[in-house]
């Protein structure tokens, strides 16, 4: 997973100075600044943390490994419809690694990754507390229950 180099404008700067500003610039606000950051941007490159770096006085080794570390923060951008799988306990014996492998087949990319036409990001994430419906995929915030490798052509036919 490399992140992607962009460069920011002026504007975009001067909102991550301000998201800064109301945490007060305080580095234990890092988490809360980096969160807000990454709602305003939908992810967090390198050339927004080295920013963020900047205006808390930290490290950028720093802000980095807090992004690296929570799994809630990407370095790269989301596709528009988000796909997440769940590889928690009953998702995982119930089959969702085959799941995992039809979305990973029928978009051409790998975990982590966002189709080239910036439709589709495809992530594993552990336990949505849906156990029932194992195994479940989320597109966005809609919840799909007892998917199978079968059923992940009719999921994507739903956003095309």
């Amino acid at each position: 997973m490399s992140s992607v180099k962009v460069k920011l404008k002026e504007k975009d700067i001067a909102r991550i100075r301000e998201i800064c500003k109301e945490h007060h610039n305080n580095e234990g606000e890092l988490i809360n600044v980096l969160q807000k950051t990454q709602l305003h941007f939908g992810y967090l490159p390198a050339e927004v943390q080295e920013v963020v770096a900047e205006e808390l006085q930290v490290s950028l080794a720093k802000v980095y490994g807090v992004v690296t570390f929570y799994s809630f923060f990407t370095m790269i951008p989301k596709g528009e419809h988000p796909i997440s799988i769940c590889t928690g306990t009953a998702c995982y014996v119930r089959g969702a690694e085959k799941v995992v492998d039809e979305f990973k087949k029928k978009l051409n990319i790998n975990l982590g990754e966002t189709t080239p036409d910036g439709k589709f990001s495809l992530t594993g994430l552990r336990c949505v507390g849906a156990c029932g419906l194992a195994p479940v995929v989320l597109v966005g915030e809609k919840t799909y229950g007892r998917v199978s490798p079968d059923g992940v052509e009719d999921i994507l036919k739903e956003y095309q």
